[in-house]
């Protein structure tokens, strides 16, 4: 009698949604977001063996796990697609595009310098990498503080989420680039700045051209398949066209990440307007269950990939501090680039910092990069950046808080 291959892996998965889910509820008592509660718990699971036990080493080894973990990934980003539309971008303005450039330029410079100088031997690659990590943001925590205090519709929040629609774009392009350009230094070749720019024109062309391509036929391909019958077309067909985006920026040397990310914007309610009209739920509301099933899974495992002996390292602590203080100037300066009048520009910038999920993904795909055989990201530089996609998770929420708050109050007028 042979075990089924599954058993381990289901009981794998098991332990990481209840995980998952207690580390999401504490955070959430606490002001904190799920995520960030989910990532902690992780880290606690993956280093029991500081505490006396051990045996749970393998949840962040096993490939079928990793399996679901990554496409855990995909799901996540196809619905941070969906939060957003093409019809939105364009409406963003130059304001937002603005903000969104100079919080991609920044953060990477300020970064790669920042990584060349705590470390000064390590590969440029390495430099390069944490400089397109800290490129990220993430825009949930910020959406929903300006949701709770009832700021959604300032000016402010409009910009801040334009840009970060932007944001996700321009930094998904920079990771494009970087991955390319060192996957190719690691088969011994060299790029020429034609060589860049083809990658550049390569995740550029991708994306604009599934946007466009998918606005038109989205329309269609969905009326054809609400005439189908049968539960769970909706979604099926949903996933179905994210994940052919995602096999398709894979194919030509991208991200799936890019893919799934294009696809959720490109689909609308308009295109599934004939499903809805039949009685069946929006796609936000059928995806919920099994993202909440799929993304909780990635930033556990995530957290069970950190080794927390790292922070014992001063080195890595060192870097984590330059890091972050790069993190955080580069996304407030950002605001400052706001164009308009009678703009609160450092409300911007705050909302801005979140790094987030998008910020966990784009570490875990340089922890997994190699080069010459060695991962561009390493044990010590990944630990640094988790604490740094931490501390600005956990940051945002109140400086932004006390900023709103401070703004709202009229200042006293002065006597005579």
């Amino acid at each position: 009698m042979h075990a089924d291959p599954s058993a381990h892996v289901v009981l794998g998965l098991a332990m990481i949604l209840v995980v998952a889910k207690l580390g999401g509820s504490i955070a959430t008592r606490l002001g904190q977001a799920a995520v960030l509660g989910e990532l902690v718990a992780g880290m606690l699971v993956g280093n029991v063996d500081l505490f006396g036990y051990g045996g749970l080493e393998w949840l962040g080894a096993d490939s079928g796990i990793d399996l679901f973990a990554r496409v855990g990934v995909l799901v996540l980003l196809f619905e941070v697609g969906l939060e957003s539309t093409v019809r939105d971008m364009l409406k963003v303005g130059l304001t937002s595009f603005i903000v969104a450039a100079v919080g991609v330029a920044l953060p990477f410079v300020l970064g790669y310098y920042g990584s060349a100088l705590v470390m000064p031997h390590a590969s440029v690659y390495t430099h390069v990498f944490v400089g397109a990590t800290l490129t990220a943001t993430s825009v949930g925590i910020t959406a929903r503080v300006f949701k709770d205090l009832g700021r959604g519709q300032d000016d402010e929040a409009r910009i801040v989420l334009g840009a970060a629609v932007i944001d996700d774009v321009l930094g998904l392009v920079v990771l494009a680039v970087v991955t390319g350009v060192i996957a190719a230094a690691s088969a011994g070749q060299s790029l020429s700045m034609l060589d860049v720019g083809i990658t550049i024109g390569k995740a550029t062309g991708f994306l604009v051209g599934s946007l466009a391509l998918g606005v038109w036929l989205a329309p269609h391909g969905f009326r054809i398949a609400s005439r189908l019958r049968g539960g769970g077309v909706l979604l099926a067909v949903s996933l179905a066209f994210a994940f052919a985006l995602s096999w398709g920026a894979g194919a030509i040397g991208l991200a799936p990440i890019v893919g799934a990310f294009a696809a959720g914007l490109i689909l609308e309610d308009v295109h599934y307007q004939d499903f809805t009209e039949r009685g069946d739920p929006g796609l936000e509301v059928l995806l919920h269950p099994i993202s909440s099933f799929l993304v909780p899974v990635f930033f556990v495992v995530m957290g069970i990939r950190t080794d927390l002996r790292a922070f014992m390292d001063p080195s890595v602590l060192s870097l984590a501090a330059v890091l972050l203080v790069a993190g955080i100037v580069g996304k407030v300066l950002c605001g400052y680039a706001a164009r308009g009048p009678n703009l609160d520009r450092l409300t911007i910038g705050l909302g801005m910092i979140p790094r987030g999920e998008v910020g966990l993904i784009f570490a875990g795909i340089g922890k997994e990069l190699l080069f010459h055989g060695e991962p561009v990201v390493s044990e010590a530089v990944f630990s640094a950046l988790v604490v740094v996609i931490i501390v600005t998770t956990m940051v945002t929420p109140p400086l932004l808080s006390m900023r709103l708050r401070a703004k709202a109050t009229p200042t006293p007028a002065i006597p005579g």
